[in-house]
């Protein structure tokens, strides 16, 4: 049932923006798409809880990456950065948000750690960013643009990844195209971000914002700013080669949870942190990543639980009656089953195989260029990461600059992105689709 799908993740959407836990919020709506398919209880529940383990490896390197984070803090490495940045841009409060997109950018691409430099660089920076009165939503936008924008637009790192899955899944449906060309295509969701980042940098999350009339929520962490001069020490030296020791081997292994086990266990053996605090550094990693790792295990349920019931396949099926005739009214569609799909999944990479079986035919039988198709493909599948309450681009954000309680994962974050990324995505993706 194609209703299923929607139901579903309308009622994800209005039960986070209602402040339900995402959690929650994601497994009721799970239940309700295989209730409306009419599939018994007892096997949602089934369904769900044997397809978490789809997002295991995931959840398991946040957690990991939480308790490295807490480790390299504990060294007080992280506040000769944090002088450093106030020294260099005090008072410049949209230059530092440009430089947060910049470092974030490099993430995907040149160092491709994903979203391992979020619980390190951001909670340090905090104060320094209420004392400055930056609008921490505007710091959430250009930390999802840094980790969504390079791997769509670039062909490096993660990029590669993607854009050889939307090149492969569109062969394998019968469109001829040159890899590169697919790397054209994509400029256009590209620039829509980019488009989107000046708006909220420049204009919307330009003002100030006083953070001490917030008051903080949940179970904050205790955040104390250290303003005695930071003085190089070989504990330091030590955590700069866990750190480079951890890359390498994510790089190499391209396994997040080995580069995180790895700076791990230096920063104890190393002795950068004492071993006593071993049990402590655990603690605030997990209490720091903990509900990230959950809400992406819930994900995956989700995503299996619609996929079982078909709904996927029957949205699929029900759009491609709808699509004949004007061209914008069928980019228009594709588009919008995009978003719905990839916000039920949850992840841009996961989504392409199912919207190229959709589109290849439907927009080739139109007339779209292999190049149009592409840029279909690319957008659809980028629309619902940004914005979307489950997905990494998201919960990344919102792990680290809620450390002290005072940033909402739905209002602050998710509907931030949602609205400066995907309304210019779905434009310039249109526009693209039908001119080119």
């Amino acid at each position: 049932m194609a209703i299923a799908v929607i139901i579903s993740v309308i009622l994800m959407t209005t039960l986070s923006l209602l402040k339900v836990n995402v959690l929650l919020a994601i497994v009721i709506s799970a239940m309700s798409a295989g209730l409306i398919a009419g599939l018994p209880f007892t096997e949602i529940v089934s369904i769900f809880t044997s397809n978490m383990g789809g997002s295991a490896n995931t959840a398991l390197s946040y957690v990991l990456l939480g308790g490295f984070a807490v480790a390299i803090s504990l060294t007080g490495i992280t506040k000769g950065l944090v002088q450093g940045v106030r020294s260099v841009m005090s008072g410049q409060r949209v230059a530092l948000m440009v430089l947060i997109a910049l470092i974030a950018s490099l993430s995907q691409n040149a160092v491709p750690v994903h979203i391992a430099f979020i619980p390190i660089l951001i909670p340090p920076l905090l104060g320094l960013f209420d004392r400055m009165q930056i609008d921490r939503r505007g710091v959430a936008t250009a930390l999802t643009f840094g980790l969504k924008a390079p791997y769509i637009t670039l062909p490096v790192g993660f990029g590669l990844i993607f854009q050889g899955i939307v090149h492969d899944n569109m062969v394998e449906n019968g469109v001829d195209i040159a890899f590169g060309s697919v790397t054209q295509a994509m400029i256009v969701p590209g620039a829509g971000m980019l488009i989107g980042l000046v708006i909220a940098l420049g204009l919307t999350y330009r003002k100030k914002r006083d953070y001490s009339q917030i008051e903080p929520k949940g179970q904050p962490s205790d955040i104390t700013e250290d303003d005695s001069p930071f003085k190089f020490e070989l504990k330091h030296a030590m955590t700069i080669v866990a750190i480079l020791a951890a890359l390498t081997v994510q790089v190499i292994t391209e396994e997040m949870v080995l580069g995180a086990l790895t700076g791990l266990v230096l920063m104890f053996l190393l002795v950068a942190v004492p071993y006593r605090q071993i049990e402590d550094v655990m603690s605030r990693g997990i209490s720091m990543m903990g509900m990230i790792a959950f809400i992406m295990l819930a994900a995956s349920g989700f995503a299996g639980v619609l996929e079982e019931t078909g709904s996927v396949e029957a949205l699929v099926d029900a759009s491609s009656g709808m699509l004949e005739g004007n061209p914008w009214m069928i980019a228009t569609i594709l588009l919008v089953v995009g978003l719905f799909i990839t916000m039920g999944i949850g992840t841009s990479f996961g989504t392409i195989p199912i919207l190229a079986v959709l589109y290849v035919p439907i927009a080739t039988a139109a007339g779209f260029s292999p190049l149009a198709i592409a840029v279909l493909i690319g957008t659809a599948g980028a629309l619902g990461d940004a914005g979307s309450p489950a997905s990494d681009s998201t919960l990344g954000p919102t792990a680290g600059l809620n450390m002290d309680g005072k940033h909402d994962h739905i209002w602050d974050t998710c509907v931030p992105t949602f609205l400066h990324f995907n309304i210019p995505i779905f434009i310039f993706g249109l526009i693209g689709a039908v001119l080119l």
